[in-house]
């Protein structure tokens, strides 16, 4: 009986014949296509000579005005634009944020086109009330402010596209979108961004302090409601209530980068629409002087 009985077979064989006998389809996704090291590097250099030649012009251009270069709002888009590129090139160092320079790029250029077909003005000196170094503390510290506020900016759009796309966006699935499965989480855009604007809104901070006493010793009080300050301090309690919200109340994912995006709104229309629109000190876009 010993010898007439069957062994049983053993269990790897079973699972063999099993996997064998019934074949399981697994689908597995197919990754993103990795962006080419070749190609970024040639971008991230081509980003480093443009940034290097709009330094030389704006040093050009405060040689040629003999001042600080961005005392109307042609100069302050071209510094302004540089800054943008030299904090994403900057952070790029030390994080792999390659995938922030075609929009900050695009930006850039965006603001240099703007600015040379719309603000243009020729180098020439300013009223007696820009002549003091606090021209090159207030407005040169509003402007690193401006260039960190745009990097956190397109920071954040990325976020909400990375995020509708990871929720079944339908538009958004296109594969046409599938370079933002390249980019980080969702998480660590807005980690990012919270940090960019922090700093940033430290910068903001300081300008309306010194922009009120720099008022003080030009116009002889610290704060006259011109619609500059107005807005500098909407601008202000924008990012302060995002920066809030943030930590203490625990807003976070897109409700924060929806309030980053406002901010920013804010931000442009600070320097735009209340120079071009609203009459006050602070109009200082020379453009209705010109023929």
């Amino acid at each position: 009986s010993r010898l007439g009985a069957k062994e049983p077979e053993p269990a790897s064989t079973a699972a063999t014949d099993t996997t064998t006998d019934a074949p399981v389809a697994v689908a597995v996704a197919t990754p993103p296509k990795p962006v080419s090291r070749k190609a970024a590097g040639i971008g991230i250099s081509t980003g480093w000579l443009g940034t290097i030649l709009l330094l030389a012009a704006i040093v050009t251009r405060g040689i040629a005005a003999g001042r600080a270069p961005w005392a109307n709002m042609y100069e302050f888009t071209l510094v302004g634009a540089f800054v943008a590129m030299a904090v994403f090139l900057g952070v790029s160092l030390r994080r792999d944020v390659r995938f922030l320079g075609a929009f900050v790029t695009g930006l850039a250029v965006l603001f240099l086109v703007v600015a040379q077909n719309s603000f243009f003005l020729a180098a020439t000196g300013v009223s007696p009330a820009l002549q003091s170094y606090w021209l090159v503390i207030h407005v040169g510290v509003a402007i690193i402010a401006t260039g960190i506020f745009t990097v956190a900016f397109v920071m954040s759009s990325i976020q909400l596209l990375r995020d509708s796309r990871e929720n079944g966006n339908g538009f958004l699935g296109h594969p046409a979108w599938r370079w933002l499965d390249t980019t980080p989480r969702p998480a660590q855009l807005e980690a990012l961004s919270f940090r960019l604007n922090a700093v940033a809104f430290v910068l903001w901070t300081f300008t309306i302090i010194g922009g009120a006493i720099w008022a003080e010793h030009a116009w002889g009080r610290y704060w006259g409601w011109d619609p500059k300050e107005v807005w500098s301090f909407v601008v202000w309690v924008v990012y302060a209530a995002y920066l809030h919200a943030r930590t203490t109340r625990g807003w976070s994912g897109r409700r924060a980068a929806y309030f980053v995006l406002v901010g920013y709104a804010c931000v442009l229309f600070n320097f735009t629409g209340v120079n071009l629109i609203f009459n006050g000190k602070h109009s200082y876009s020379g453009i209705t002087t010109q023929e």
